[in-house]
């Protein structure tokens, strides 16, 4: 106990200079260039995946960690002969005027990339 008291002790409550608002929005135009990765795979035909560092259990039974491949799930979808974009954010589908919560094209091409931007 005599050692304590020979420190200076104070209560304090840490503060945070990142405006949630503002780390919100900067999820959303992280996960918004994403979707361009996954448009621009797409376009070509492949599919866009993302590496993640995982923990596995190898031939002896410890736990490990190890790279793995995780696809990425496309925020556009084809239904009614055209393509439908939702934002999301989390699980969450975001309403794009108040009301609507797509964004309909007629075809997977140059339409889609002026919705989520240049693929380049």
């Amino acid at each position: 106990m005599g050692q304590l008291n020979k420190l200076a002790l104070r209560n304090v409550h840490r503060q945070v200079h990142v405006d949630p608002i503002t780390s919100r929005r900067e999820k959303l135009v992280r996960a918004i260039h994403l979707q361009k990765q996954v448009l621009a795979a797409r376009l070509k035909g492949e599919t866009y995946t993302v590496e993640r560092r995982k923990r596995v259990r190898n031939t002896e039974g410890e736990l490990v960690w190890a790279n793995t491949q995780k696809p990425v799930r496309a925020w556009f979808f084809e239904q009614d002969g055209g393509w439908y974009v939702q934002c999301r954010y989390g699980a969450r589908v975001l309403l794009v005027d108040g009301k609507h919560n797509a964004v309909f094209v007629p075809k997977l091409d140059q339409e889609l990339c002026g919705i989520l931007g240049d693929t380049a």
